[in-house]
């Protein structure tokens, strides 16, 4: 009876466990207890994105800045000009470029011209007409006008005053010149400039004793001045004399 009983219950545990496993498909691998089933929630909880910082954020590429060679404003150069003598021969070059700073740099190269320091200034106008005189004195390339200037002062202080150029006894010479008084662009307007070498230095109107004037007068009551010092013609050219050679500027 004992033994009957004992059979009876293996019988019917065996049956449980064929009837589990028939639950299970073929190949699936069993999970292990603490693993989360589908449909029911992770035990950690949701991972929470933390959003970029300001360091985290990589900014989107943008132009590269232009190097100073670069920089080129509208109307602002490069400029040249042939220079030619009262025959229409060639002397020499003027070219104008824009610094690193954005300043004109004039580099000047003259040949066949007399020896010794010469006037040297950019005059208002844009034409060179050696049969063109001066009423006055009878200098050639009147046309080119007066020296260039944007404001009222007088010589040496005039825009287009430039130091002097000095000529070898072999008869060339040149000079490089970086200056703040204008832009090229300015000397490119309506009616142009011109460069103009003189025959004389310039004294840059610090005259000697000779060139001081008396008094208009010496009543104190008459319309007139009553000062001293350089005369009207210092004041305009430094004495630098004719015009020897004569160059229109024009971009290039």
């Amino acid at each position: 009876m004992l033994r009957r009983t004992q059979l009876a219950l293996a019988a019917t545990l065996g049956a449980g466990v064929i009837a589990a496993g028939a639950g299970m498909s073929a190949g699936a691998t069993p999970q292990p207890p603490d693993a989360p089933t589908e449909g029911t929630s992770d035990p950690l909880g949701p991972i929470q994105e933390t959003p970029p910082g300001p360091d985290d954020i990589m900014p989107a590429p943008g132009p590269v800045p232009p190097t100073p060679a670069d920089r080129s404003p509208a109307g602002s150069g490069p400029a040249r000009a042939e220079i030619r003598d009262v025959n229409g021969k060639a002397v020499g070059t003027l070219d104008l470029v824009e610094d690193q700073d954005g300043k004109p740099q004039l580099k000047v190269t003259v040949s066949g011209l007399p020896a010794g320091y010469h006037g040297f200034h950019i005059h208002s106008k844009g034409v060179c007409d050696p049969a063109s005189t001066d009423p006055a004195t009878g200098s050639p390339f009147f046309s080119a006008g007066e020296h260039f200037n944007l404001g009222p002062e007088s010589h040496p202080g005039h825009s287009g005053d430039l130091p002097d150029l000095l000529v070898g006894k072999n008869g060339t010479g040149s000079a490089t010149v970086v200056t703040d008084r204008f832009q090229i662009k300015q000397l490119l307007d309506a009616d142009g400039s011109a460069v103009i070498v003189h025959a004389a230095a310039d004294n840059k109107a610090n005259i000697p004793g000779r060139y001081s004037r008396p008094s208009d007068t010496t009543d104190p009551d008459a319309p007139t001045t009553m000062t001293t010092g350089p005369d009207e013609q210092t004041l305009k050219t430094g004495d630098s004399g004719g015009r020897i050679a004569c160059g229109v500027i024009a971009a290039s």
